[in-house]
């Protein structure tokens, strides 16, 4: 009997997997990593870029053929992920916004009509897609929202602000974004607020831009704002489901919100690795390359480790993945809690090992390391992970097995 396993890749499980991989690894060396620092520069969201990803059958990844997307699962979801964060997360949230947030949602969750009304358009790039659930003052705290839906007969109003939505505009005029997943109360049954969601579509009356966000730290190439709902008036054959079923919906989607997070992570952390690598090769101190002394090999040696472990956890946990429906959220929740922090405690170590060139644009190291803090907020905080965790292995040990 032979000693040997048999063969089996992980990271690209058959051939179109590895086929993907490999297309988008060249797409992001030719096209992504040339307007990279200047798009962070300038906070521009680089629209006519992202909508060749849509040529490449990527912002409809997971959507079914039949509604023109490409019918892949979590694993593909999460290689594009982390090729494109290699180069660019900033951009790579605003695809992961689109294809993840919004699109993958309505194809698990809206019905045959909507689908295809829908996601043609959002698979080919013609339509950009968003998903508004936070809220000025509610993040974490979903039932807290303010937003209201009431209904009037054949439509829905809908009053309330949306903050911090990724793709909320596309542009520097406020234009905003063609399709809107929002999340608004349509009631409360004991007490309990009743969450459900909408398709909002840009020209329907009283929805509007509020503000575009600047300055933030990191992900600048992604564009984030402010909705505002107005007595917006929406049909009620864009209501998703029926009546108080979001968070049916969002169990579903948060899943692979959260794997491919993690997976942006691991794109921060490989590229900076690489720098590192070729940086302690090149730069010599006192006769040497930096790399022969131990300081610079134990953050090698760390960086190393701390990535093939979160990659391993990440692209597992995305194997055994179904997208049509919520049982992975407790390694969701655990590699997410696990990679996010990798990301940047490896840009942090290469930031170290490069010194002052670390801390200029030139190497690329300090703007991965400001993009990586939001994979410890976005998709839920690191807290809430935490928090996830514990109350499923409390509620189920069995799951350690």
């Amino acid at each position: 009997m032979s000693d040997a396993l048999p063969q089996f890749d992980l990271f690209n499980p058959t051939d179109e997997h590895k086929m993907l991989r490999e297309s988008v690894a060249q797409f992001v060396k030719a096209e992504v990593e040339p307007q990279a620092n200047e798009s962070d520069r300038k906070e521009y969201f680089n629209l006519p870029l992202f909508k060749k990803l849509g040529g490449m059958g990527l912002l409809g990844i997971t959507v079914p053929a039949e509604y023109g997307g490409s019918g892949m699962d979590a694993v593909a979801a999460v290689i594009a992920h982390e090729e494109i964060s290699s180069s660019d997360p900033g951009f790579a949230l605003a695809y992961l916004a689109h294809s993840m947030l919004c699109a993958n949602n309505i194809s698990v969750n809206a019905s045959p009509a909507q689908c295809t009304k829908v996601l043609p358009k959002l698979s080919t790039g013609e339509w950009v897609g968003a998903m508004a659930m936070s809220e000025p003052a509610v993040g974490t705290d979903v039932l807290g929202m303010k937003t209201t839906a009431k209904r009037q007969g054949d439509h829905y109003l809908i009053n309330g602000r949306k903050m911090w939505i990724t793709n909320g505009t596309v542009d520097e005029r406020g234009t905003p974004a063609d399709v809107v997943l929002v999340y608004a109360k349509t009631g409360e049954k004991q007490g309990r607020a009743e969450i459900s969601t909408f398709l909002v579509e840009k020209g329907m009356p009283g929805y509007s831009v509020g503000q575009k966000i600047k300055d933030k730290t990191g992900v600048r190439a992604s564009a984030t704002a402010e909705l505002v709902f107005d007595d917006c008036k929406v049909p009620v054959a864009n209501l998703i489901g029926k009546e108080g079923e979001s968070i049916i919906h969002m169990m579903r989607n948060l899943e692979i919100e959260r794997i491919t997070l993690a997976a942006m992570s691991l794109g921060i952390a490989r590229r900076s690795i690489e720098v590192m690598l070729r940086y302690a090769t090149e730069r010599v101190a006192f006769g040497h390359p930096i790399g022969s002394y131990g300081q610079i090999q134990r953050h090698i040696g760390d960086s190393y480790a701390e990535y093939r472990a979160a990659r391993a956890y990440v692209y597992n946990t995305a194997r055994m993945m179904n997208l049509r429906s919520e049982g992975s959220r407790l390694d969701s929740d655990g590699a997410k809690l696990f990679a996010a922090p990798v990301g940047k405690q490896i840009a942090d170590r290469a930031m170290q090992c490069l010194g002052g060139y670390g801390y200029v644009q030139e190497y690329v190291v300090e703007r991965l390391w400001r993009d990586a803090k939001l994979m410890e907020i976005g998709g839920g905080t690191l807290e809430a992970h935490q928090k996830n965790i514990a109350r499923d292995l409390l509620r189920s040990p069995q799951n350690l097995s």
